[in-house]
């Protein structure tokens, strides 16, 4: 194992290479909430983890902020490895992820995490340097000045520093490939009304954070459009997901339009929530969004991997076009749904993966069963509340049925694969020795 010695601000720290990935507690039944170690400067609070994650939500969330060609859950999973880092490295009550910082004993662990995720926003949006620096100010501003804020100040920039080097040339940057239009039944072609070009086309091929390879859980190849069981999964969409539908509830319509922003930006906002409530500490904190992120960032390449290799095209495609040579399948070219359709292939929903694998890190840190009170970002006023994660995940997946964006086929193997990858993320971080060791 090499070592490298590197001086920040006048604090020796050591970095070792490692092939672990990141630290969680496995949580059962209700799972238990670490207290804050008050022999830890700073480790009481866990809102500069949730205040720079809001940031970075507000940021992605702006128009024309976020590169077109880079999808936000690379940023998000940067940023809480940073900040994890920092964290795990000041507290030494958890092993990081990929790199160690011997920082020095007394370090302020607050001051750590907030230079961290400073440091990383300023790297990924240099144009929102004079607000994210604002945000600092104010957080260093209410840590007493010594040595201990100058060593954690000091972890954190390095943490920060050397995470975006990990990621510096992970495929993303390349230029996302044309994908030819299908001409087939089932094959691919960008969706009316608007037909916009299929994007992330590349984002199979981007470095996975902790998975081996994209298509380590690849879901099995989707029911041909001959079958019964897609046109079955068909009628449902068109009955259910059509603008006019007589036959979607009130609630189905509700829920459509309650979950069609961001879905990792939805399940940051509930894992905001359920840290406050649960009154997690720093560390705690710090180890839920890492995961959390780091599983929304691996789940997003493996869908478009399967995304991509299986090229499925939309409902609204299949619906207008028909094609299966079954009355059954008749062409119906008025057929509109409630939402607009999201310019890539069909299989596997990316709402479902992303909504089951927030569902089961969250549920490893708070047992499955919490309640929840979600707001929407596209429906102001409106909160729908559940007994589970389990629950919100089903619901937001579903709803892109009621939408008319995806069959139950997509949802169910989405689905799948987001618990796929949850699952081999917190068992990874489990067996490789990134257990829980705090109080």
């Amino acid at each position: 194992m090499n070592r490298y010695l590197i001086a920040v601000a006048g604090v020796v720290l050591t970095l070792a290479a490692t092939v672990a990935v990141v630290a969680y507690q496995h949580a059962t039944g209700g799972g238990t909430v670490a207290a804050a170690d008050s022999s830890v400067p700073g480790s009481g609070s866990s809102s500069i983890v949730v205040d720079w994650n809001k940031e970075l939500v507000k940021i992605v969330n702006t128009p024309g902020a976020q590169p077109a060609t880079i999808h936000p859950t690379r940023s998000f999973a940067i940023l809480h490895v940073a900040i994890y880092n920092a964290v795990a490295s000041t507290t030494r009550r958890n092993t990081p992820y990929l790199f160690s910082l011997d920082a020095p004993a007394g370090a302020r662990l607050d001051a750590a995490a907030a230079e961290a995720g400073h440091d990383v926003l300023v790297s990924l949006y240099p144009s929102w340097k004079a607000p994210l620096d604002q945000q600092l100010a104010g957080e260093l501003a209410s840590i007493p000045s010594g040595k201990p804020k100058t060593q954690g100040v000091a972890v954190g920039a390095l943490s920060a520093t050397l995470t975006l080097a990990l990621r510096a040339n992970d495929g993303s940057n390349v230029p996302p490939p044309a994908i030819p239009a299908g001409t087939q039944p089932g094959q691919y072609r960008p969706a009316p009304p608007t037909f916009t070009p299929p994007v992330f086309t590349q984002w199979a091929n981007v470095t996975p954070f902790v998975l081996q390879s994209a298509d380590q859980f690849r879901p099995a190849a989707p029911r041909a459009v001959t079958s019964s069981a897609y046109q079955r999964a068909i009628d449902e969409v068109k009955s259910l997901g059509e603008k006019t539908s007589t036959t979607r509830t009130a609630d189905q319509t509700q829920i459509a339009k309650f979950w069609p922003g961001p879905i990792w930006v939805s399940w940051n906002e509930i894992a905001e929530s359920s840290a406050l409530a649960h009154h997690t500490d720093l560390a705690r904190t710090a180890q839920l969004f890492a995961l959390l992120n780091l599983s929304f960032a691996d789940t997003t390449i493996a869908f478009y991997d399967a995304k991509y290799t299986y090229l499925v095209w939309r409902p609204i495609t299949a619906i207008r076009e028909g094609g299966s040579g079954t009355p059954a399948e008749a062409a119906n070219p008025t057929w509109t749904p409630l939402l607009g359709t999201a310019p890539d292939p069909s299989y596997p929903g990316a709402h479902s993966a992303i909504s089951a694998a927030g569902a089961a890190v969250l549920a490893s840190f708070f047992g499955d069963a919490d309640n929840l009170s979600v707001n929407s970002d596209t429906l102001p006023g409106v909160v729908r509340t559940f007994d589970s994660y389990s629950a919100a995940a089903n619901e937001a997946g579903l709803s892109r049925i009621y939408g008319g964006v995806h069959t139950r086929i997509d949802h169910v193997a989405g689905a799948q694969l987001g618990r796929d990858v949850a699952a081999f993320v917190l068992n990874e971080s489990h067996s490789s020795g990134f257990g829980f060791i705090g109080t």
